[in-house]
């Protein structure tokens, strides 16, 4: 026995109007998704934040597309597609890690990976006379984010680029 396809019903428009009209109560009666299949930690997060999970997702979308364009990649010759598509799957795990546990692994964020992640310092740490302990380029809640002019100034009379280091090893020539 065949199989026959569904013929397609003819609907008037008086009856096309009346489904649309039980679509839309059906569509308002619905309550939101629960989205348990996020972290609850990221679930509350608002739409405009750039680590919402529906921009995520769209994230996850886009590298899914390209990673079909990738496919034969795989057992490519060239080095550099190998590397390209290998790239490209570990954004993917990291973005499907971060819906899993609400925590973000990667360095890179965005569609196509166009922005970079800033750190963040949450706890300072102390020299042990009782300076600050700093990396340039990590914003700090004190005075923001801390840069190479910054650490230049902290360091003063420390810090001379004109200095040479002399060391007890002779050099290759044995002088």
């Amino acid at each position: 026995m065949a199989n026959t396809p569904k013929r397609k019903k003819n609907l008037t428009e008086e009856q096309r109007e009346e489904l649309r009209e039980r679509l839309e109560i059906a569509r308002f009666a619905k309550e939101p998704s629960k989205q348990l299949s996020v972290h609850e930690s990221i679930r509350g997060l608002p739409d405009t934040d750039n680590f919402a999970p529906p921009r995520v997702k769209g994230w996850i979308k886009a590298t899914k597309e390209r990673l079909n364009g990738m496919r034969k990649w795989k057992t490519s010759k060239d080095p550099k597609e190998r590397k390209a598509r290998t790239e490209e799957e570990v954004y993917l795990n990291n973005l499907q890690a971060y819906l899993r546990t609400g925590v973000y692994l990667d360095n890179r964020w965005g569609a196509e990976r166009q922005h970079s992640v800033q750190s963040i310092c949450v706890a300072m740490a102390y020299h042990a006379d009782g300076t600050p302990k700093r990396t340039i380029g990590t914003w700090y809640p004190d005075i923001g984010i801390y840069s190479k002019e910054m650490a230049e100034e902290d360091a003063g009379e420390f810090f001379n680029k004109t200095k040479i280091h002399t060391t007890r090893r002779k050099n290759s020539k044995g002088t």
